[in-house]
């Protein structure tokens, strides 16, 4: 059996992705009301392109998360219906992708944050 990806889950994780976008910039431009002028000297277009940056980051993260964890739930489910003892080793196998999220929003906070 061909696995074919689900068009209405790109569409939701495409909105998903430009909602955290707008987010990103609006949080960028909220931030940028409150730095110092030694932060200031950055041109105009610094801030919007990290903002960018930070939910390019972000959203990649969650896409990742979501592609691996798609496949490792489905035989996971398998594995337990058989199986019901090898839960703890499913649920380990599947919670090891949340750590793309997590370090996707880590740089993105990184990146909006400008600490690097």
């Amino acid at each position: 059996m061909i696995h074919r990806p689900n068009s209405k889950l790109f569409v939701i994780t495409m909105i998903a992705g430009f909602a955290l976008a707008v987010f990103a910039l609006s949080f960028t431009q909220a931030f940028a009301a409150t730095t110092t002028t030694a932060t200031s000297s950055t041109s105009a277009l610094t801030k919007p392109l990290l903002a960018i940056a930070a939910a390019i980051a972000i959203a990649g993260g969650l896409i990742g998360t979501g592609n691996a964890q798609q496949g490792i739930g489905a035989a996971g489910m398998g594995i337990i219906a058989e199986k019901p003892e090898k839960f703890g080793q499913v649920l380990f196998f599947f919670v090891i992708p949340e750590t793309l999220w997590i370090i996707g929003f880590v740089l993105g906070i990184i990146l909006l944050l400008g600490i690097l």
